[in-house]
């Protein structure tokens, strides 16, 4: 059974993020059998009233087969977060996307990625500096993560495609829609040497309210940001502030004092970016990162990462426990013990026995 169009749908509806997807996950099992679980027994998995109705809802006018197709015809693909192919850094954030579209490959490479932003109205300076970075960068095996926007963003993705490297655009519309539209050239050539990703279903327009979350992504899939170019109250302020709130190195290239474009990035440096001259001031940066990165995965492999986990671990055992008597055993309610289990599935230290009955995977 295909478990992908499960997932796609419950991307679908209003108000079942990942974390009420995850509470289902573990309450039925898998993706399938919760969408097609009774409204009593998505009750007893602790769904709240209006999701339950927006669920129910979208069960009754959803052909997820139908849904499934229109992806295809896109010739996008969709990627899950149970996939392996899910991009290890953005699983790690606060709300990752259940599901990403996406048209190109990703490789492990890419998880040695910087984002590049900075404002559309760029000076020659700023795309100079944005397109030469991004191309001495992917010479030293970094693959390049933007916006597709005008400006730094275009400047960013075509300094990396001219290095010979890799690319990655995060769009703010579905997948089947290039904004800018002007870009639709660029954004070929980004298929073609790497991926265009988004969360956003088929046919979503570029609205504007789309790109705040956008930018959780152009973060979350890399280990850095670097702001070249960026007026005060800009977005690229605001994805180097959400890269901050993800632990993420943050960078910026200086500008000139008097331009209005560069006030935003110089602020950035004030406030304890990384001043960035060359590519030796990213590289060494970025290679830190990235070994922290695996020692911290490396670490929450073997280790709780709070009391909870580590309560649930203690009544764990090599014999299946059922999800109610394990919320009985440690006292907590049943919605924060299915998504305490999810989490401890994906950092491997439990795993799924049966419905709604979990093991400990090592002693």
């Amino acid at each position: 059974m295909d478990e992908s169009k499960y997932w796609l749908g419950f991307s679908l509806v209003p108000e079942i993020g990942p974390r009420r997807l995850a509470r289902l996950l573990s309450a039925f099992g898998d993706a399938a059998s919760a969408w097609n679980a009774t409204e009593m027994q998505l009750r007893r998995a602790g769904i709240e009233s209006r999701p339950l109705e927006n669920l129910l809802h979208a069960r009754k006018r959803l052909d997820l087969d139908l849904e499934m197709e229109r992806v295809r015809r896109t010739g996008a693909r969709l990627i899950t977060l149970a996939d392996d192919a899910y991009p290890p850094l953005l699983r790690q954030i606060a709300e990752a996307p259940a599901v990403l579209y996406m048209r190109g490959t990703l490789e492990a490479s890419d998880a040695q990625a910087l984002s590049i932003v900075g404002t559309r109205k760029a000076t020659a300076y700023g795309r100079e500096a944005a397109h030469e970075l991004a191309r001495q960068l992917v010479r030293s095996g970094i693959t390049i993560i933007s916006g597709l926007a005008h400006g730094i963003d275009s400047a960013a993705h075509a300094g990396a495609l001219a290095g010979g490297g890799r690319t990655l655009a995060v769009l703010g519309c579905g997948i089947d829609r290039i904004y800018p539209s002007d870009n639709r050239a660029l954004a070929e050539d980004i298929v073609q040497h790497g991926a265009l990703v988004s969360e956003f279903p088929v046919g979503t327009p570029p609205d504007g309210r789309n790109f705040p979350r956008r930018n959780r992504i152009i973060s979350g899939m890399a280990l850095g940001v670097l702001v070249v170019e960026a007026p005060e109250n800009s977005g690229a302020l605001i994805t180097a502030a959400v890269a901050a709130d993800q632990g993420r190195e943050v960078f910026a290239v200086p500008g000139n004092i008097f331009n209005p474009s560069s006030r935003g990035s110089n602020r950035l440096i004030q406030d304890g970016a990384k001043l960035v001259m060359g590519v030796d001031d990213i590289l060494l940066e970025l290679n830190l990162a990235l070994r922290n990165v695996q020692l911290q995965a490396a670490a929450e492999q073997i280790a709780p990462a709070n009391g909870t986990e580590a309560r649930l671990l203690e009544h764990l055992s090599a014999d299946p426990l059922h999800v109610d008597e394990l919320a009985r055993l440690v006292g907590l309610p049943i919605a924060v013990v299915t998504s305490t289990l999810a989490i401890l599935e994906l950092k491997g230290l439990a795993r799924m026995a049966g419905p709604m009955q979990y093991t400990l995977t090592r002693g």
